[in-house]
C-alpha cells in the first residue's frame, strides 16, 4: 500500500521537494563560508530549515537508522559549530543567519528563485494530473505521509492473477485442446483387466496406480480417506442353493446356481414357499396382484430385472407384501440375449446389492472411521428376507412348472418366445400337491478397509468452495462400464485441468477429483465420506459430477440431475458435437428429431446412481451423465462379461470418441462453475414442481374439506418460495458482479438451496435420504402425493392423522426454504 503512493502522486511530490531542497542546500553551503567545518547532511539541513531541534552527530546517525531519512553511504559525519553557545541559542543563531543570507541575495538570485518556484509549481501540477490518471483506483486514499488512510468499508475489488484474464471462450478452446481421447481406451482396459472388489489385492493395486497418477499430475494436494466398512460376500464354505422340495421339505431337484452370483446385503438363511411371478416387483405390480385376489403371503417372488426399480426396491416391496424370498432374473425383453447379436448369455445372472440405502448399513447416518466407536445398529434399509439373482435359464425352469392364472396383459416377457414358457402367475408347481421351492442364501459379512483417493486444484479466489468429480473404482467383475469408464474419465479430466492450470487457467473455485471405493455395495465409499463431512459440505460443495457408467452406447444422452443444474446442461449440449452425428451439436440433433431437449435428456436421480446420495442425503446439487442406446440396452453391467472388448465392440470402435464427448460436456460445466463470479445455478427451478403439487391439492380440495383440511398453508409456502427464488434471481441479474462481498452472499444462498430441502424433522440415521423432493420416506412429496391419491382410489385406507402430520412437516420444510432463500429475517414477507 505504501509503495503504491510512493510510486505515484506521493513519489512525485517528494521528488519536487527533494530538488528544491538540493538547490537550497547549495546556496546555504556557498554563503555559510567558514561557519561550517564540513558539509551538513541533508537530514540536518532539513531539520534546520523546518525549525526542528538538532542533535550531535551520534544522535543524527541514530535518527537515520531509526527511519528518520536516507542514510549516507560513508561514515557518520560529526556536526561541529564554531560558536560555543547553548543549543537554543545555536538554533536561533543559525535560523537568523540562514534567513538573513537568503533575504539578502542579489537580485539575480531572487529571480532565479521565482523562476524555480514557478517551474516547480508547473512540474507539480503536471505530475499531479498524470499521477491521478495513471494511479486512480490503485492508490485509493493517500495521506500526508504517503500511507493509505483506512476507511470504514472500502469496496476493494479482487484482482485475478494475470492468467485469470482468460475469457470463457478462451477457456473452452483450451479445454478442447488439452482434452485427449487416446488414453481412455487404454485406461479402461487396464482397470478392467480383472475383477477388483474392495479389499482385494487387485483393488489395492489399482488404488495405488490411481494415487500415483494423481501425484504425477502435480496437483496442489493428493491424499487418501480411509474407512472400515462391513461388506457382504459369497461364503467360502457354503454355496447359495435352490431346490424343489416336497411338502415335507425333502429335496427333489437341485437347480444349479453360479457360485459367484449373489445379492450383497441379502438376509441369510433359507426360505421355502410357492413361487409367484410378480413382473418387475413394482408397487403397481403388487397392487395388480392384490386386485386379482392373489395371495402373496408366504410365497417366493420371481421378478424381472428392470422396470425402473432397483433390486433393493424389488425386495422391499416383496417383503412388505408378506413374501418370504425373492429371485431376480434378466428377461430377454429387458436385457438383450439374442445369440446372433451382442447379448447376454442365457445362463448368466446379474448381481446387485439389495440394501435400500447407501453407505455402510451398520453405521447408518454416521461415518465408519476407524478411530471412532459407535453402539451397534443397522440400517432400516437392510432386507429381512433372502434375495438371489438367477439366470434366464433358471427362471425358465421355474416358470415351466408354475400353475395358476394367466399373466395380466403387458406382463409377458420374451422368455416365452425364447424358452417356450407359458406366462402364468403361480404360486403352485406342477407334479403334485405340496411341491415348493426352497432357496438358501449363506453370504458372509466381512470388515474391509476402504480407501478413497483424492486430488485437488486449489481455487484462487474462493478455495473453500469445491466442484467435485468422482468415479467408482471397484467392481465384482471386470467392470469396464461399471468402473473402467468412470476411472478413465476421471483421470483424463484431472490431467486436462492440470494442463490448463499450467498454461494460464486460474480456477476461481477448487476442483476435487475422487476415486471412490466400494461403489458396487451402494456407493459406500462416497457415502461414508459424505457422512463424515456432512456438517460442512452444504457450505463448501458447489456441485458433484458422477462419472459412473457414463458410456453404455453412443446414441442418446441422459442427464440424471438435480434441477438446479439444468441451465448448465443446456449450455453444454449447445457447444458439444454429437458423437454419432458429426457436424451437429447434441442440442441441434435433438431439435432436428422434433423433440424437447429437456424432456429428452433430463431425468430424475435414481437410488443406485453415484450422484443420488450427494443430493438426497447431502443436499448438494449432483448429476450423472450417460450415453446409451435407444433400442438395445448394454446387457453386461454387473456381470462377469462386462469387459473392455465387449464395450468396444458395442460401440463399433468409437469408445474413445464417446468418452471425449462426455469429458467435454462435464469439463464445460465444471469450467462455468469454476469461472463465473455468480454460480450459474437456477433457484427458481423447483417452483414449477411445487406448482404442480399445489394443483393436485386443489383437485382434492372437496375431499380435504370433508376431513377439515385446507391446502391454503401449502399454497402460501409455495408462493413464498417462488417469490423468494424469483427475487433472488432478479437481484443477482441486476447486481454488480465486481462487488465481491455481495457476490459471496448470493453464492452462499444459492449453494444452500438444495440443503434447504433436507427435512429437519426426520432422523439422518433412520431416514438418511431426507430431501423432500428426491428422498425416500413419509416426509417426501411423492409419499404425500400417494397418500393424497387414496382419498379417491381407496378412501378407507386414508389416515387423516398421519396425512395431517405429513402435510404439516412438508409445508414447514418448504416454508423454511422460502425464508432462508429470502436472506435476512427482515426481508421475509410476513403478513400481519
Amino acid at each position: 500500500m505504501r509503495s503504491c503512493c510512493m510510486g505515484g502522486v506521493c513519489g512525485l511530490l517528494w521528488g519536487v521537494r527533494h530538488e528544491r531542497e538540493t538547490r537550497e542546500r547549495k546556496h546555504t553551503k556557498q554563503f555559510m563560508g567558514t561557519q561550517w567545518q564540513t558539509a551538513l547532511p541533508m537530514a540536518t539541513i532539513q531539520s534546520l530549515l523546518t525549525g526542528q531541534k538538532g542533535g550531535d552527530g551520534a544522535q543524527a546517525e541514530r535518527g537515520l537508522e531509526d527511519g528518520g531519512g536516507a542514510r549516507g553511504s560513508g561514515p557518520g559525519v560529526e556536526l561541529k559549530l564554531v560558536q560555543s553557545q547553548s543549543d537554543e541559542e545555536e538554533e536561533e543563531g543559525l535560523e537568523s543567519s540562514l534567513t538573513a543570507l537568503v533575504l539578502h541575495q542579489p537580485l539575480k538570485h531572487r529571480k532565479a528563485w521565482i523562476y524555480l518556484t514557478l517551474t516547480a509549481l508547473l512540474i507539480f501540477t503536471t505530475a499531479f494530473l498524470l499521477g491521478y490518471v495513471a494511479f486512480h483506483g490503485s492508490c485509493n486514499y493517500c495521506g500526508d505521509d504517503g500511507d493509505l488512510v483506512p476507511v470504514d468499508d472500502p469496496p476493494v475489488p479482487h484482482h485475478y492473477p494475470e492468467g485469470d484474464l482468460l475469457h470463457m471462450g478462451e477457456l473452452r478452446d483450451m479445454l478442447k485442446k488439452y482434452l485427449g481421447e487416446e488414453t481412455l481406451d487404454t485406461t479402461i482396459r487396464r482397470v478392467s483387466r480383472t475383477t477388483h472388489p474392495p479389499g482385494s489385492s487387485e483393488g489395492n493395486d489399482l488404488a495405488r496406480e490411481i494415487l500415483q497418477s494423481f501425484q504425477k499430475l502435480r496437483m496442489d494436494h493428493t491424499w487418501t480417506d480411509s474407512h472400515y466398512a462391513t461388506l457382504q460376500f459369497p461364503s467360502r464354505t457354503k454355496r447359495n442353493d435352490l431346490w424343489i422340495v416336497d411338502e415335507n421339505g425333502v429335496e427333489l431337484e437341485e437347480i444349479q446356481l453360479n457360485a459367484a452370483d449373489y445379492c450383497a446385503y441379502s438376509a441369510t438363511g433359507t426360505a421355502t414357499g410357492g413361487v409367484m411371478y410378480v413382473n418387475y416387483a413394482r408397487l403397481e405390480d403388487f397392487d395388480t396382484l392384490r386386485s386379482l385376489g392373489m395371495s402373496l403371503k408366504g410365497a417366493i417372488a420371481l421378478a424381472r430385472v428392470g422396470g425402473g426399480v432397483s433390486f433393493a426396491e424389488k425386495v422391499r416391496h416383496a417383503q412388505k407384501a408378506g413374501m418370504v424370498g425373492v429371485l431376480i432374473y434378466p428377461d430377454p425383453a429387458d436385457v438383450p440375449q439374442d445369440p446372433r447379436r451382442l447379448g447376454l448369455s442365457s445362463d448368466v445372472a446379474i448381481s446387485e446389492h439389495v440394501h435400500l440405502g447407501s453407505g455402510d448399513p451398520f453405521t447408518p447416518g454416521f461415518p465408519s472411521f476407524n478411530h471412532t466407536q459407535f453402539p451397534p445398529m443397522q440400517s432400516s434399509g437392510l432386507p429381512l428376507i433372502p434375495a438371489q439373482p438367477i439366470s434366464a435359464n433358471v427362471a425358465s425352469t421355474l416358470l415351466r412348472q408354475l400353475e395358476g392364472p394367466a399373466c395380466p396383459r403387458g406382463w409377458q416377457g420374451r422368455l416365452q418366445n425364447y424358452m417356450y414358457v407359458r406366462c402364468v402367475l403361480g404360486p403352485s408347481l406342477t407334479g403334485g400337491s405340496g411341491r415348493r421351492v426352497r432357496m438358501g442364501v449363506f453370504n458372509s459379512m466381512t470388515p474391509v478397509l476402504l480407501n478413497n483417493i483424492f486430488a485437488s486444484i486449489e481455487g484462487k479466489m474462493e478455495p473453500d468452495q469445491y466442484i467435485i468429480m468422482g468415479a467408482q473404482r471397484d467392481s465384482w467383475g471386470p467392470g469396464a462400464v461399471k468402473s473402467g469408464v468412470g476411472t478413465a474419465l476421471l483421470l483424463e479430466l484431472a490431467r486436462t485441468f492440470s494442463s490448463m492450470v499450467q498454461n494460464g487457467f486460474y480456477p476461481r473455485r477448487s476442483l476435487l477429483f475422487v476415486s471412490w471405493d466400494a461403489g458396487d455395495f451402494g456407493n459406500v465409499g462416497a457415502t461414508e465420506w459424505l457422512e463424515g463431512y456432512l456438517s460442512m459440505l452444504h457450505l463448501k460443495a458447489v456441485a458433484y459430477f458422477s462419472l459412473d457408467q457414463a458410456i453404455m452406447g453412443d446414441d442418446e444422452l441422459s442427464a440424471y440431475a438435480s434441477p438446479l443444474l439444468v441451465d448448465l446442461i443446456e449450455g453444454a449440449i449447445k457447444q458439444v458435437e454429437h458423437p454419432k452425428h458429426p457436424g451437429q451439436s447434441i442440442l441441434a440433433h435433438i431439435e432436428s428429431q422434433g423433440g424437447n431437449w429437456m424432456s429428452h435428456i433430463v431425468k430424475p436421480l435414481y437410488l443406485n446412481s453415484g450422484a443420488y446420495s450427494f443430493t438426497a442425503f447431502g443436499g448438494v446439487p449432483a448429476m450423472e451423465l450417460r450415453f446409451d442406446e435407444s433400442v438395445r440396452a448394454y446387457p453386461f453391467v454387473n456381470t462377469q462379461w462386462d469387459s473392455a472388448s465387449r464395450l468396444q465392440e458395442r460401440l463399433q470402435g468409437q469408445l474413445s470418441s464417446v468418452g471425449r464427448t462426455i469429458g467435454e460436456l462435464v469439463g464445460l460445466m465444471v469450467l462455468r462453475l469454476s469461472h463465473d463470479a455468480v454460480l450459474p445455478l437456477d433457484p427458481t427451478c423447483y417452483s414449477s414442481t411445487m406448482l404442480q403439487f399445489s394443483s393436485q391439492l386443489n383437485q382434492h380440495s372437496s375431499e380435504l374439506q370433508v376431513h377439515g383440511l385446507s391446502p391454503q398453508w401449502v399454497f402460501s409456502a409455495r408462493g413464498d418460495y417462488s417469490r423468494a427464488a424469483k427475487t433472488l434471481k432478479e437481484t443477482i441479474q441486476n447486481s454488480d458482479i465486481d462487488d465481491e462481498r455481495m457476490t459471496r452472499l448470493y453464492n452462499t444462498r444459492i449453494m444452500r438451496v438444495e440443503y434447504y430441502f433436507l427435512s429437519q424433522y426426520v432422523s439422518a440415521v433412520e431416514t438418511p435420504f431426507r430431501h423432500i423432493l428426491h428422498g425416500r420416506g413419509d416426509h417426501t412429496l411423492s409419499a404425500l402425493t400417494e397418500h393424497l391419491a387414496l382419498l379417491r382410489s381407496q378412501p378407507q385406507l386414508f389416515d387423516e392423522a398421519h396425512f395431517r402430520r405429513q402435510l404439516a412437516l412438508f409445508t414447514w420444510t418448504l416454508q423454511g426454504a422460502a425464508n432462508a432463500l429470502s436472506g435476512d429475517v427482515w426481508n421475509i414477507d410476513n403478513t400481519i
